[in-house]
């Protein structure tokens, strides 16, 4: 493993990481309310964070999709407000942080990047109540510098259903059609993490474009709602996108679901939201886990993911997506931003190549973007921005 080790730093020099979704963002919210000063990237921000410059760099990380999430739990004006202040938030420290960060919007803006040997940074959009029903706020957000948008996040959404939620459209309706219309339209990466596969089936039969899981893992080898089945899994060779494996515990070892299950209950009882990640809700977390050791996924855990998902979707459909700063725990091995090199390591133990490692870091997530980009412009050639709204479209359902 260790001259393996060396191999994965070597080929992440040339080859970076894509990541597909980091919520660094939301952790300046809950810790600091934004104020850079009090987490100073440039410097080391353990414990208090997963992520922060110098480990981004000691992971080979490329390019970085900041998650501008906000909880589902916020609706209308409020999501769109506090999603703003989750884009205010990465272009000042994009920045700020200028000689590292580049701020990156397009696939040619990625490789530039690479090239100057700057991270790319770029936003994706957590959940479709982040709009507000409003598809002139979709095109904003696109215009502020958003590439994707999770349709939903952990609550359905008036147009589309959760992967955690009571079925209620039972997919997409026909509004919820019409967002991933106008989103391909825009060249705004339709994600598919965290939504039904009842939405996912929809969405890929809608779409024009090439679309992104951020962070999902393979429901065939731990069996979440939040992760993706083989048939759709099978769908993307045919569409041209990509699903990007996350490291959540409770996402890809079966072990863990039912433990994380008690863990939220616990941060419940304390008054406290499951995803809070302020000092308090952390130190509640900890607090379970000493009286309550956790199952321990490993780096293994998610290569077993990854084996998995090259088998169905194929190399050329598959990526990385963390989830660092959006969860509590993490793999043995992948505890932060600092662990690529550890998961690149295991995937040369078992034989993948150079070639193939290179499509899985960098290659596809790239490709992917361009492919919406081309869709966006033969869109844009045949039709304007589009003006339905909920309620007309959705009005008989």
């Amino acid at each position: 493993m260790t001259d393996h080790l060396a191999q994965a730093h070597d080929l992440l020099a040339a080859h970076p990481v894509v990541d597909g979704h980091n919520d660094f963002p939301w952790a300046l919210r809950e810790q600091v309310r934004y104020d850079l000063d009090q987490r100073d990237m440039a410097a080391d921000l353990t414990p208090h964070t997963h992520t922060d410059i110098p480990r981004l760099r000691a992971g080979g990380v490329g390019a970085q999709f900041w998650s501008v999430y906000v909880r589902s739990d916020f609706s209308g004006d409020t999501a769109v407000s506090a999603t703003l202040e989750q884009i205010d938030v990465v272009r000042r420290f994009t920045e700020r942080y200028a000689t590292d960060l580049r701020p990156a919007f397009t696939a040619d803006d990625m490789e530039a990047a690479r090239a100057e040997g700057r991270i790319a940074s770029l936003m994706g959009a957590e959940g479709g109540h982040s709009i507000n029903c409003s598809l002139a706020t979709l095109r904003t957000l696109y215009d502020l510098g958003v590439r994707y948008m999770t349709l939903t996040h952990n609550d359905n959404v008036p147009w589309a259903d959760s992967a955690t939620d009571e079925p209620k459209a039972h997919g997409l309706t026909r509004f919820g059609e019409e967002v991933v219309r106008e989103m391909n339209r825009l060249g705004m990466l339709v994600d598919l993490s965290h939504v039904s596969a009842d939405t996912m089936r929809d969405a890929l039969r809608v779409t024009e474009a090439p679309v992104v899981f951020s962070h999902s893992s393979a429901r065939a080898v731990c069996d979440h709602p939040r992760n993706i089945p083989d048939d759709v899994l099978a769908l993307l060779p045919a569409n041209g996108g990509v699903a990007m494996v996350t490291f959540v515990p409770k996402f890809v070892l079966p072990e863990a679901v039912a433990w994380t299950k008690a863990a939220d209950e616990n941060m419940r009882a304390h008054g406290m939201h499951p995803l809070e990640m302020t000092p308090a809700g952390m130190e509640v977390q900890r607090a379970f886990e000493e009286a309550n050791p956790r199952p321990l996924a490993t780096v293994s855990t998610v290569a077993d993911h990854l084996d998995h998902m090259r088998e169905v979707a194929g190399i050329d459909h598959i990526g990385i997506g963390g989830d660092f700063d959006g969860t509590a725990f993490t793999p043995e091995g992948l505890t932060d931003v600092a662990g690529y090199p550890n998961l690149i390591a295991e995937l040369l133990d078992r034989r993948w190549s150079p070639a193939d490692l290179a499509k899985l870091t960098w290659q596809n997530a790239v490709r992917t973007l361009r492919g919406a980009e081309d869709a966006a412009r033969a869109a844009q050639s045949n039709r304007g921005p589009s003006l339905a709204t909920i309620d007309h479209l959705d009005a008989a359902e």
